[in-house]
This record gives structure tokens, sequence and C-alpha cells, in this order.
């Protein structure tokens, strides 16, 4: 059935509440497959970064670290952060370990 002008939309059109988009999707998937098809390559990329290369490359382990926690948030989603701010009454919250 095709859509009518000015007719209200059906609820089970468009994406789901909290899905990706399609190009999302695709830049997400575009690097998964970049980075499984280079994974050799990847290792001696980020080893080179990491050690340097003896002559004009310093070694920067730091750096290395820091291309590897760019690129995984490309390929693992990012959990979204949460605040604990206490008891509906006022009262602190305690945790309790033992």
């Amino acid at each position: 059935m095709p859509f009518k002008k000015n007719s209200p939309k059906p609820a089970s059109s468009g994406r789901k509440k909290g899905g990706a988009n399609k190009v999302t999707q695709d830049v997400r998937q575009a690097i998964a497959l970049l980075l499984e098809t280079n994974a050799e390559n990847l290792g001696r990329w980020l080893t080179l970064v990491a050690e340097g290369d003896g002559a004009d490359l310093k070694p920067d382990p730091g750096k290395a670290l820091d291309i590897v926690t760019k690129l995984s948030e490309y390929h693992i989603p990012k959990l979204a952060r949460t605040e604990v701010s206490g008891t509906p009454g006022g009262e602190p919250v305690r945790l309790i370990i033992g």
C-alpha cells in the first residue's frame, strides 16, 4: 500500500529506536573489513609505531595504544556512561563489599 500524503505513517515504519543508520552501519562494516584484511599489516604498523624503526621514526608506545583505541571505537560499540546519584529519598548510596 503506497504512502498517501498527509496521512500518519504506520507504527512499524522507519528504523527501530537506537538502531544505527545505514551510513553508520556501512562505515563500521568497512572498517571491520579493513581491519580483518590487514590484520598482519596492522600488527606490523603498530609495532613500528611502538618500537620505532631505528632511524627516522622514534619509539612511541603511547601513540600505538592511542591508534588501537581509536580504531576499536569503530568496531566495538561504546557503552553508555551511567551516574549513580543516590536514592530517591536523598540518602547516600552505601556499597557493602564482603
